[in-house]
């Protein structure tokens, strides 16, 4: 391990005077954020500390060329947040990731190698997976389609401290400008009882309730309409209640084993209990509101928080608190790669969405895909991790790695 260095300008909420004088960097870290996650993890670690490429287990064997394409997506996009780095600072960073673009991944690894460098989360992280569904669907109501997913209510914004008013409630993200004054919105529930109802909010509808909540824990999907054509939805805004996984809530209860409750078998308790499972689903009071996506094509994956469309096993959800859109992170974790030869999955991955669920420095969720088969993967991961992310050197001052 190398000793600490101070990191500069990249984030600039990190304290530029912070002289690091061991291995190790404390927390807040230096970054700044749709997926959910099933259920809250566990505590997760806050610091990290200085590591070399060569210790990374899977550094090596990982494909370093479709790592630099998705870092490209944001070099290429005038809107792209920055990481925190300057205009300047990030241009140049982008025109040396071009010109290692079209070559060889040894090529691409090199570029990452000699403008980087690596540093570990202390201890273990956590990843889960997410997906974009595929189901069955309708733009009108009718005697099968009866479940509406919801557009954004007119007045919805984010909670800041320039608009909320005295007393909000700290844990309250969002809420609905009503009269000139920031409203709390109604929850799951209510919603569910019909508190936004005539408001023309139906952008379509589904057959089944519970693919409805897998949607909004998922935060897009792919409709299949009765018309025989094809929409793609996604998220445009939620009414702020927290989030609580109801897989959780279920293991609390004694219901069974958090392997119990992957995907796949919370899916199946909601099945088996359709007496027990609107109750269940009030107890995740934040509700998601969803737009009509036409900027992507047909093969791009979903549109992420970061602006662009996400792509299978590169794309990492993380928490908007630490890790800024753009950032390269190093992911390690016990399950086999589904894209890999079913290796030990250990590939670089770009941070380009975010989600209620997901918190702590260390955590992430993992794009899996579209369709059936992608939920079926994702709903199987749910693992501890190691986490390394890549710091520009113009971030670090790190005099023996050329920066030029």
């Amino acid at each position: 391990m190398g000793r600490g260095r101070p990191i500069k300008r990249w984030p600039p909420a990190f304290p530029l005077a912070a002289s690091l004088k061991g291995a190790v960097l404390a927390a807040p870290l230096f970054f700044s954020g749709a997926a959910f996650a099933m259920q809250q993890d566990p505590h997760l670690p806050d610091t990290l500390e200085q590591t070399a490429f060569a210790d990374l287990k899977g550094w090596a064997e990982d494909d370093h060329a479709a790592a630099l394409a998705g870092f490209l997506r944001f070099c290429r996009n005038p809107a792209s947040d920055k990481g925190g780095m300057s205009a300047d600072d990030f241009r140049h960073l982008c025109q040396l990731a071009e010109d290692s673009a079209g070559g060889s991944s040894t090529d691409a690894r090199r570029f990452f190698e000699t403008r980087f460098t690596p540093f570990k989360f202390a201890g273990n992280g956590f990843v889960t997976g997410y997906f974009e569904p595929e189901v069955a669907a309708s733009r009108q109501r009718t005697g099968t389609y009866r479940v509406p997913l919801l557009k954004k209510p007119e007045g919805l914004e984010p909670a800041a401290a320039t608009n909320r008013p005295a007393n909000w409630p700290a844990d309250l993200s969002h809420g609905r400008r009503i009269g000139g004054t920031l409203k709390e919105m109604p929850d799951r529930g209510a919603i569910m009882d019909g508190a936004l109802d005539g408001e023309g909010l139906e952008l379509a509808y589904l057959a089944d309730p519970v693919d409805a909540f897998f949607i909004h824990v998922q935060g897009s999907a792919r409709l299949r309409l009765s018309d025989g054509s094809v929409m793609r939805v996604g998220y445009a805004g939620k009414t702020g209640h927290p989030y609580t996984g109801i897989g959780r809530l279920l293991v609390e209860r004694g219901e069974g084993s958090p392997e119990d409750f992957t995907m796949a078998g919370l899916r199946k308790w909601l099945k088996d209990h359709p007496d027990r499972r609107d109750a269940l689903l009030r107890q995740n009071r934040s509700f998601i509101f969803f737009r009509e996506v036409t900027e992507t094509a047909p093969d791009e994956g979903p549109v992420g928080a970061a602006g662009l469309p996400l792509v299978a096993g590169r794309s990492l959800a993380v928490d908007a608190d630490h890790i800024p859109y753009g950032a390269m992170v190093f992911v390690s974790a016990g399950f086999s790669d589904w894209q890999n030869g079913n290796k030990t999955f250990a590939r670089l991955m770009v941070a380009d969405d975010t989600g209620s669920a997901i918190k702590g420095p260390a955590r992430g969720d993992i794009f899996a895909g579209s369709g059936e088969k992608a939920g079926a993967i994702a709903g199987e991961i749910r693992h501890s991790a190691e986490f390394t992310v890549l710091v520009p050197n113009v971030a670090v001052g790190n005099p023996a790695v050329p920066t030029d």
